[in-house]
């Protein structure tokens, strides 16, 4: 699935299709699809009631119409938030998707999943693998996370890829931390070429985020990344087309 003989570079949706649509909701990931990426990267969190929703921030106040902290609220009460809402008037009514919901879209599609971790607890890595696991996710999947811990746990715990992000990015890093990373999420600001080439000689692929026009593209193709996670993966798509 991760052959890299077969693409010059692989194209992911950032929470979909964020620079269009809601992001982290089924529309975006529905959309991202039509497009034509190799996968698609969302963030996963649990609820009060531990159930595992599709949401980047630790609240629910920039995305929805509600307020206040993921964790506070039952899979239920997430239910009713408007996710569309305060990207567009046009998406009112979009609704918050759980991790079941996206695998059940995404299990006969042939995407490739990177799935982050955002609430730094194993309890999270275990649900959210033992789901992944009922819908054959294995080898077609890295799980991503910007705390050492939890990707060196997954590492150890589950033998699955693993993304992690240069030291400074992340929490309880340490020695022997890059040892588990099969990959490393380097944004665009820091890419460049030496680090690409680093990380390389040391058996990590360098990814980046987001290179969301034609310019980024270049610039990641030229520092030899070998995938680009977009907001906007149109002109990456483009880009590659014409190779």
């Amino acid at each position: 699935m991760w052959n890299q003989n077969e693409k010059n570079f692989y194209i992911f949706g950032h929470r979909g299709v964020k620079a269009l649509y809601p992001e982290n909701t089924l529309l975006s990931i529905q959309k991202a699809h039509e497009l034509g990426v190799d996968g698609i990267e969302f963030d996963v969190r649990m609820t009060r009631d531990k159930e595992l929703i599709i949401m980047h921030d630790e609240k629910v106040d920039r995305t929805t119409d509600g307020e206040g902290k993921v964790r506070d609220f039952s899979l239920s009460e997430i239910k009713q938030l408007d996710a569309g809402i305060k990207f567009s008037d046009e998406f009112k009514g979009v609704r918050i998707p759980t991790l079941k919901e996206v695998l059940d879209f995404v299990k006969d599609t042939g995407l490739l999943l990177n799935v982050e971790i955002k609430d730094y607890e194993f309890e999270v890595v275990d649900k959210t693998m033992d789901l992944l696991y009922k819908y054959g996710y294995k080898d077609n999947l890295v799980i991503t996370c910007f705390d050492a811990r939890i990707t060196t746990y997954t590492h150890e715990k589950y033998g699955v890829k693993v993304q992690g992000f240069p030291d400074s990015y992340m929490k309880n890093f340490e020695a022997g931390a890059r040892k588990h990373f099969y990959s490393v999420g380097i944004a665009m600001k820091d890419l460049t070429r030496e680090l690409c080439d680093m990380f390389k000689a040391q058996g990590i692929d360098p990814w980046c985020w987001s290179p969301d026009d034609e310019d980024g593209v270049q610039l990641m193709i030229a520092c030899g990344s070998t995938l680009a996670t977009c907001n906007n993966p149109i002109p990456a798509l483009k880009i590659r087309e014409s190779f």
